[in-house]
């Protein structure tokens, strides 16, 4: 902000407006038209009803359909979203803000990209890049819808770059440097947190980003938090990051087997962290060895599985079972598409992506946690494959969702979150810290105009 002795820049400007006189023919001309397009639009209500707003289909016209596999289609509902996208996203350059390369590269800067592109922090990498590509990106901040602040803090931090206390440190500092998140207290930019930590990974979230639009595959993290960084009203569930060696079409490293080649009814192929859920799993798996397969797995050496191996294992089973972990997400419900079977949910406050245009009962089973034993197995050796190949066929063409895929592709994770973005636009923007005259001036509480405010900045 400008030093206190600065007069602020002139913002009052007169308004002389002459309005033409008002009659009595101009009041009933208005309440003709008013009546005529109430009529009118009722008779097209009921002329054209409107169609479901989620479900596969096969118009491949309109330009809300997202094209998927086996040529079917999804379209996200016009209502709230539009008819086709139309956004402009500013990404923050690395070098723009003071302590953002802090946050993407770590306090010596020696972290690079690719070293932060495997794993569940792999979102946060392919976001950014993807959003640097894409054509809805603009190099223009007074023409943005929506703003991109880039961070690579979870990769980071497990590295060695950060310590939890410079992670809020430089969150802090970076912010106080935005006067577009100033203008709005946040709520037109973007952050992405892709671990089970959430938004946690910002000590001081709460405060600061609260209003901000996160990206999270987590939706809940109340086993260590007293509360969830998580709000269904404004925060986006993304798909985790599936290795990218199985999501590549007809050349992934492991390929599905026929249900007759099965060998298991279902396995679940994950490490126990003293998770109840999970204990039961692998006690099961000890009782009907026949029917469960459920190794206790180790973080390494021979309990540890490689990647290939892990997928071989995966595929053997008809059912692959999810259940919850140090958090309610599990990167498993994704994988499971990949390998075709049928994903069992065992995490009650687990969320999921894209809801406005993916019926979830289509394609997997939530099961009760607390009824976690042999009642389970039996209910899932009830079902006759046919209704199982339905629902892998169900998954094989949403799966393309779940990619992190370039824009020229039909179907992709990107795809469905630049839709879910686009609803989240505003056409107002305003703060705690934000006022606004007659003029349509923005100014601040010294009344300096919007353009004029210097960083750093008391943060909303």
């Amino acid at each position: 902000m400008g030093s206190p002795n600065n007069k602020p820049a002139r913002i009052f400007s007169p308004h002389n407006h002459t309005s033409p006189p008002c009659t009595r023919t101009h009041q009933i001309g208005a309440l003709l038209l008013i009546a005529t397009t109430f009529f009118l639009t009722r008779l097209f209500d009921q002329a054209f009803p409107t169609c479901p707003p989620s479900s596969l289909n096969n118009d491949h016209s309109s330009p809300n359909v997202v094209h998927v596999s086996d040529g079917g289609s999804l379209s996200w509902p016009q209502r709230g979203y539009g008819s086709h996208l139309s956004l402009k996203i500013y990404v923050y350059e690395e070098d723009e803000i003071d302590g953002l390369k802090e946050l993407l590269r770590g306090r010596d800067g020696k972290i690079s990209a690719d070293a932060c592109l495997k794993g569940q922090w792999g979102t946060q990498v392919k976001i950014h890049g993807l959003l640097l590509g894409s054509r809805f990106r603009t190099r223009k901040k007074e023409e943005a819808d929506l703003f991109f602040v880039p961070a690579y803090v979870k990769c980071v931090r497990m590295m060695g770059g950060l310590n939890d206390k410079e992670i809020n440190h430089t969150y802090v500092k970076v912010l106080s440097q935005m006067p577009y998140f100033r203008r709005s207290g946040g709520r037109d930019h973007i952050f992405v947190f892709p671990s089970g930590a959430g938004a946690h990974l910002f000590r001081s979230w709460a405060t600061y980003i609260n209003r901000s639009i996160i990206l999270t595959p987590e939706a809940d993290r109340t086993d260590k938090k007293d509360t969830s960084a998580f709000n269904t009203w404004k925060d986006i569930i993304i798909p985790g990051n599936v290795e990218d060696g199985m999501t590549k079409r007809r050349v992934a490293m492991v390929q599905p087997l026929p249900l007759s080649k099965r060998k298991y009814l279902a396995n679940y192929l994950g490490r126990a962290q003293g998770k109840v859920g999970r204990l039961k799993l692998i006690e099961l798996a000890k009782q009907y060895p026949d029917k469960l397969e459920s190794p206790e797995l180790k973080f390494s050496g021979p309990g540890k599985f490689g990647r290939k191996e892990y997928f071989q294992h995966l595929r053997n089973a008809k059912f692959c079972l999810a259940p919850r972990g140090e958090s309610s997400w599990t990167l498993r419900f994704y994988e499971s598409f990949f390998v075709e079977c049928v994903p069992v949910i065992l995490s009650d406050q687990a969320e999921f992506p894209f809801q406005n245009v993916i019926d979830y009962t289509q394609i997997s089973i939530k099961w009760p946690s607390t009824r976690i034993g042999l009642e389970l197995l039996e209910y899932l050796e009830s079902i006759p494959d046919e209704n199982i190949e339905q629902m892998i066929a169900a998954g094989r063409q949403i799966r393309c969702l779940w990619v992190y895929a370039p824009e020229f592709e039909s179907c992709s994770a990107m795809q469905g979150i630049m839709w879910e973005l686009q609803r989240k636009v505003r056409q107002f923007h305003q703060s705690a810290e934000t006022f606004w005259l007659h003029n349509r001036t923005i100014v601040d509480r010294r009344l300096v105009e919007f353009s004029s405010w210097v960083p750093p900045m008391p943060l909303p």
